[in-house]
């Protein structure tokens, strides 16, 4: 447990959550800043800053998690799909540094839009970044 850190609170019960589920290596609680109704958030109970730094097994544990409440939103709130989010770093809309997995439940016509629309790019430049990610 991290000094400080709200989900380090939360997952040892000594901060105020709505709590969904929990095990020994995960917790699952409603987001306070839902971006549509169901928002989750799925931590490790175990701190990290991001996922690059959390443990493989824990990183398991609220993926395998995070899967079970996708369909849970889907089948109990009549979610017509979900977005999976882990953000790393300020840039990419961090703004609690343990690591943690959003479940975003999609509605056919929620206003929801993030910053990013995808379309087509460019072949030649997606190959040349392919190459530098390679193994």
């Amino acid at each position: 447990m991290a000094e400080n850190c709200l989900f380090c609170g939360i997952a040892a019960g000594t901060s105020p959550s709505q709590l969904i589920e929990e095990n020994d290596l995960a917790v699952a609680f409603m987001d306070i800043n839902p971006a549509t109704p169901g928002h989750l958030l799925v931590i490790p109970r175990a701190h990290s800053t991001d996922l690059r730094e959390a443990k493989a097994e824990d990183l398991t544990a609220a993926t395998l998690m995070a899967q079970e409440l996708v369909t849970r939103v889907i089948d109990r709130l009549g979610a017509d799909g979900a977005n999976l989010l882990s953000c790393i770093g300020p840039v990419a809309w961090q703004s609690v540094f343990h690591t943690h997995l959003h479940v975003v439940p999609r509605y056919q016509d929620d206003p929801l839009k993030l910053p990013w629309i995808p379309s087509s790019g460019d072949a030649d430049a997606i190959a040349e970044v392919a190459a530098k990610l390679k193994v």
